[in-house]
């Protein structure tokens, strides 16, 4: 995980962009993934992490933008170069 906080003015967005009004609470969150799910099973996530952070801490659903990195699995190495997915 890798967590960036940025000061006022360092983290430029959109504030309307399709005419959603993001506040001062925006967060971006970008999960790298292996591209083995469908558009149901994403839809579901979008929702849970959503849901979670209305919940606690308290984030508007309109200041949570998520973004999904889809690889290989053969993009894919957690030690001694190799490729444990292939």
């Amino acid at each position: 995980m890798v967590v960036n906080e940025h000061a006022d003015g360092e983290f430029v967005y959109s504030r309307n962009y399709l005419d959603i009004e993001r506040g001062e609470g925006f967060v971006m969150i970008q999960i790298t993934v292996s591209n083995t799910r469908d558009v149901e099973q994403k839809q579901a996530l979008y929702a849970k992490i959503v849901s979670l952070l209305a919940d606690d801490p308290g984030l508007r659903p309109q200041d949570v933008f998520i973004n999904l990195l889809e690889v290989a699995k053969e993009n894919w190495s957690f030690d001694n170069g190799i490729a444990q997915y292939v």
